[in-house]
């Protein structure tokens, strides 16, 4: 027997189908919206909608946006001579909030997963050769993720970027800012060691 009424049991659990949401999250937020005024239902509700209807992908670099292309690609000021390969548009969002990065992107949209049946065919891979077959992009900095399906799509890009003579680099992986030694796993010392710089 359901302890809520049939509309509110529905709303949570279509709540707690979000990532990250469990029962009582879910619970929570559904009783939130009750209680408060409708206009937060309303607004809520469009928001979704609108998002379902409005976003798409870019067409040149596969990231989400309302408008083609995206306002990133269609930035002049932005290096069309280097293009940074991210999985998903979650981690094109960390790497722009650094301010750093002044060139182009790529979205994958996952990484190779032959077990899960995810190929080359079923990510963005064969976009981003056909962006670099322009003959403007001098270097692929590949910032995937350091999984080992991550390791394994960084080392079938590169195989297939370094035979177009462009330069492909790594992000580097190690030890975090404010990291101790002490605490850090095997595969992350090792990614300093062998990702060491000068000073």
């Amino acid at each position: 027997m359901d302890i809520f009424p049939a509309p509110l049991e529905r709303l949570i659990r279509d709540l707690s189908r979000l990532p990250g949401v469990g029962s009582k999250s879910a619970t929570r937020m559904a009783l939130y919206i009750l209680n408060s005024n409708r206009e937060l239902a309303d607004s809520l509700a469009k928001s979704l909608v609108q998002v379902k209807d409005e976003i798409k992908f870019c067409s040149i670099c596969f990231n989400f946006t309302d408008t083609d292309p995206c306002a990133v690609c269609r930035d002049t000021n932005r290096s069309e001579r280097v293009i940074c390969v991210v999985e998903g548009p979650g981690d094109q969002l960390a790497i722009e909030e650094t301010g750093v990065f002044k060139g182009k992107y790529h979205v994958l949209h996952g990484v190779l997963s032959p077990l899960d049946g995810i190929g080359p065919e079923n990510l963005k891979i064969g976009e981003l050769i056909s962006r670099c077959n322009s003959g403007d992009v001098e270097e692929v900095i590949l910032a995937i993720n350091p999984t080992t399906q991550g390791e394994a799509t960084s080392s079938y890009l590169a195989d297939i970027l370094l035979k177009k003579n462009i330069k492909v680099t790594r992000i580097a992986l190690g030890v975090p800012v404010g990291g101790d030694l002490k605490y850090m796993d095997y595969m992350t010392l090792k990614h300093s060691l062998n990702s060491r710089t000068l000073v």
